[in-house]
């Protein structure tokens, strides 16, 4: 028989919770007591029927602690009149706390709405709406309140978040708490005191106002006759943060991007050249760098959905970079070598050359294979020196390698 148990009713008055219903009441003031519950019990017939299995039902709920049952009159032709539940109610939230085993959250609870109504009364909005995440930052909400405040009274402060000087908060604590505490800065802090260009946990200092870990760009030199640094030979691998990349100004031709480090290692030497380690999706560091509007830009990534993506991506910022060994005829050469290429960018990719669009299209709906993948360094290295030195003599076709990068 589906009748209503107790243990149906606390489950009910457990989906309150879990929502955070009955904690977000306490902050509005809006109290949801006495809360009714659904009930289904024994209908006349089940009650005619069956009627001392209903006896026992009546007498399960009623012993229920921390709830008051509505009870409605039922004659039976020969027990007589008796009472029959026909709703269930919790009166309080201390009977809804004391029925869940929630009396201790509700009490911490209490406590950091005070906390936060007395320091900070514009996050009291959040705790109505994340009650349960509050509760997880229980141990840390002093010190996430002490943070805000220091940075109310030192907005934009210029400095590193290691920089400051607050009991039991270092930078490691900040980072770890990235997230609830940004969505407190922008109720808090005033429009200025943001920069809402910068978004994401990534870009958190800056967005308010910290100094940042910098970008950097790592290169090498690939002509033989150019050396960037006293003492250094070319061909040696050097970073720089991005703004002095973007104020070097080498006075080369050509730079070539790669997205593998060993290919950045091992890429052949060529004249007024230059190579870059990509490193994978975003190019910020390379953003601000005006001089490499003036210079050839070849980009070599692999040969797969990612790899077109991510060229996409950098003609963003530079709309005249050229692929290098993305093309079918490399892909085709080093059939042996395809592996495949996990969860692929299914995407329309608007940047792309009309050669490039159509080999990207028949990776993506698999015509050529399933989800292929040709990575940069299982091309041969032969087929690579190839390509670099046709990029300066006439033109040539490169002959399949068998040794490769890997």
């Amino acid at each position: 028989m589906n009748w209503t148990r107790p243990a149906d009713l606390r489950a009910q008055l457990q989906k309150q919770w879990d929502r955070g219903a009955l904690l977000a009441a306490t902050v509005s003031g809006e109290s949801q007591f006495p809360l009714r519950l659904a009930l289904r019990g024994p209908s006349s017939t089940e009650l005619t029927e069956n009627f001392e299995a209903a006896r026992g039902w009546i007498a399960e709920l009623a012993r229920m602690p921390h709830c008051r049952l509505e009870m409605r009159e039922f004659r039976h032709r020969v027990f007589g009149a008796n009472a029959v539940p026909s709703a269930a109610w919790i009166d309080t939230l201390d009977d809804a706390a004391a029925l869940l085993g929630k009396r201790q959250e509700i009490a911490r609870f209490d406590a950091l709405l005070a906390a936060t109504r007395e320091r900070q009364p514009l996050l009291v909005p959040w705790l109505a709406k994340r009650p349960l995440r509050a509760l997880e930052l229980h141990d840390e909400w002093g010190r996430l309140l002490d943070f805000v405040g220091w940075l109310q009274a030192h907005p934009r402060p210029g400095i590193y978040l290691r920089q400051v000087d607050l009991p039991g908060i270092h930078s490691k604590f900040v980072e770890a708490h990235r997230a609830v505490l940004a969505e407190w800065l922008d109720l808090v802090m005033p429009a200025e005191a943001i920069d809402g260009e910068c978004s994401g946990l990534s870009q958190f200092a800056s967005r308010y106002g910290f100094l940042d870990k910098p970008l950097r760009v790592r290169f090498r030199m690939l002509d033989n006759a150019m050396a960037m640094l006293p003492g250094m030979g070319a061909g040696s691998d050097i970073a720089l943060d991005a703004r002095s990349f973007s104020r070097l100004d080498p006075g080369i031709s050509r730079v070539f991007i790669t997205e593998n480090e060993i290919n950045f290692l091992a890429f052949p030497a060529i004249a007024d050249s230059m190579v870059i380690f990509g490193g994978g999706y975003g190019f910020g560091m390379l953003a601000d760098v005006a001089w490499l509007r003036g210079c050839q830009l070849h980009y070599w990534g692999d040969i797969d959905t990612h790899g077109f993506a991510i060229l996409d991506q950098l003609r963003h910022l530079f709309a005249h970079v050229e692929s290098f060994l993305m093309d079918r005829a490399t892909l085709m050469a080093f059939r042996a070598q395809w592996s495949t290429e996990g969860s692929q960018m299914l995407r329309d990719l608007t940047r792309l050359r009309p050669d490039e669009q159509a080999l990207y299209d028949d990776l993506r709906d698999n015509r050529i294979g399933r989800q292929i993948r040709l990575e940069q360094e299982r091309i041969g290295f032969g087929w690579v020196e190839a390509a670099v030195q046709g990029l300066t003599d006439p033109p040539m076709q490169p002959a399949a390698h068998s040794a490769s990068l890997s």
